[in-house]
């Protein structure tokens, strides 16, 4: 894909504000799809994948273990909790089992905003803008710190009257201090009604240790204007400020009700927990 071929996908999206086409730079959406088996990555990618398997070797496990709590949350919010609206920020590189084709198994009706602000993910936003007869799909061209423009967007497709699902999956580590991550989070969760959702998972510092954080940092500042900013427990938990959290609370991705058959040859570092406003 050229960066003609992203821009012209991005046309009449809001923001504008996507990170430059460079594949000579690793980027964390096009790593972790290389890590899913996926083929939308490069060599650089690729190699800094490499680099992170050398510190950390349970990278490739947690980045399956992230995709797999995002699959059994949104089943666990349309089959059991009765969400039907779902506003899902850092999307990422579309792969098997994307929040709207889980949501529509258990309510077709189902209506969900996708937010990215990727050149490459933008390249595949076509093949997520389907609706069916009952529901609807929709992608911005957005950052994540830009809440305003996201919330009037998505605010033409889901009705912020009714219960939305949040999902922040593997996405918050990648916004640094100085942006007040904190902030952002409680100003979408302001918009949205009691009884809406929260869903985050985040990159764990006290799960990584001192050291594989240290080196995994360096490899981030080498991507293209991304960082990683880890944070331990009790920051991640601030996130649900307001919420009350689902069984089992804030855990490890691969701990949060884990099906029957779960990969267990690794232990990731990512915390999650799914919260409900009050």
């Amino acid at each position: 894909m050229s960066s003609g071929e992203a821009a012209a996908l991005g046309e009449g999206h809001v923001g504008g504000t996507g990170l430059p086409f460079d594949t000579s730079m690793a980027h964390q959406a096009r790593m972790y799809d290389y890590m899913l088996g996926g083929k939308d990555n490069y060599a650089a990618d690729r190699a800094a994948v490499e680099a992170t398997l050398k510190v950390y070797p349970d990278a490739a496990f947690t980045a399956r273990a992230n995709r797999a709590f995002l699959g059994r949350v949104i089943r666990y919010l349309a089959a059991e909790a009765g969400i039907r609206q779902f506003l899902d920020i850092g999307t990422g590189i579309p792969t098997a089992g994307n929040t709207h084709e889980v949501a529509r198994a258990s309510a077709p009706e189902s209506r969900v905003v996708y937010v990215d602000y990727d050149p490459v993910v933008l390249a595949h936003a076509r093949a997520l803008l389907d609706s069916s007869e009952a529901g609807a799909t929709d992608y911005i061209d957005a950052d994540l710190r830009d809440t305003a423009a996201i919330l009037a967007r998505a605010g033409e497709l889901l009705d912020f009257t009714k219960p939305v699902a949040l999902t922040l999956v593997s996405i918050l580590h990648a916004v640094p201090d100085a942006d007040d991550p904190h902030a952002i989070v409680a100003r979408l969760l302001h918009a949205v009604p009691s009884g809406s959702y929260l869903v985050v998972s985040h990159w764990a510092a006290d799960l990584l240790g001192q050291e594989t954080g240290d080196s995994l940092r360096d490899i981030g500042s080498r991507m293209v204007q991304q960082s990683l900013a880890l944070r331990g427990r009790e920051q991640v938990a601030r996130f649900f400020a307001g919420t009350d959290l689902v069984d089992p609370g804030l855990v490890r991705v691969e701990e949060w009700r884990p099906e029957p058959g779960t990969d267990g040859a690794g232990r990731s570092s990512l915390w999650c927990a799914v919260g409900r406003k009050r």
